[in-house]
């Protein structure tokens, strides 16, 4: 079958629409504690799926070096959440993007990235352009078992 580019957008708004319920699914699973096994630090996540939104993360650089190449991907996060939302959402649920500016510094991704988990309580967190950024942030998202897209 050809190739036909009018139908583009609805296989990608599908595919976006997969990855948010996958983001509800393990974020609302990742919201019921820890591991079995494992012992708990003080910290208590607190995801909540229980309302009409569920919120996710979006770090990237707006500042710096690296914000010609990721200012566009922030751009693209929040398409995306609005192409999602405006056709009912995921599960029923609108998505809120958290946007967070990781600044070109590796040390301010991993701070922003706990920020998002601690305080802001996202499912999960769409970021980490640079290797620099991912590593600096993968002990964070270990820590508090979340989740990082990249």
């Amino acid at each position: 079958m050809p190739h036909r580019p009018e139908h583009r957008p609805r296989r990608a708004a599908r595919a976006i629409a997969a990855t948010a319920a996958l983001i509800v699914t393990a974020g609302a699973a990742a919201a019921c504690g820890a591991r079995a096994g494992e012992e708990t630090d003080a910290f208590e996540p607190c995801l909540d799926t229980s309302g009409d939104t569920v919120k996710v993360g979006a770090l990237n650089s707006q500042s710096g070096t690296m914000a010609i190449s990721e200012t566009t991907v922030l751009d693209a996060i929040l398409l995306a959440a609005d192409q999602i939302n405006a056709a009912g959402g995921v599960l029923g649920k609108q998505i809120e993007v958290i946007d967070e500016d990781g600044a070109s510094e590796p040390v301010v991704f991993a701070e922003k990235a706990e920020k998002l988990i601690r305080e802001d309580c996202v499912a999960a967190v769409f970021g980490g352009w640079t290797s620099a950024s991912r590593k600096a942030m993968l002990p964070v998202f270990e820590d508090y078992d979340s989740l990082l897209y990249y």
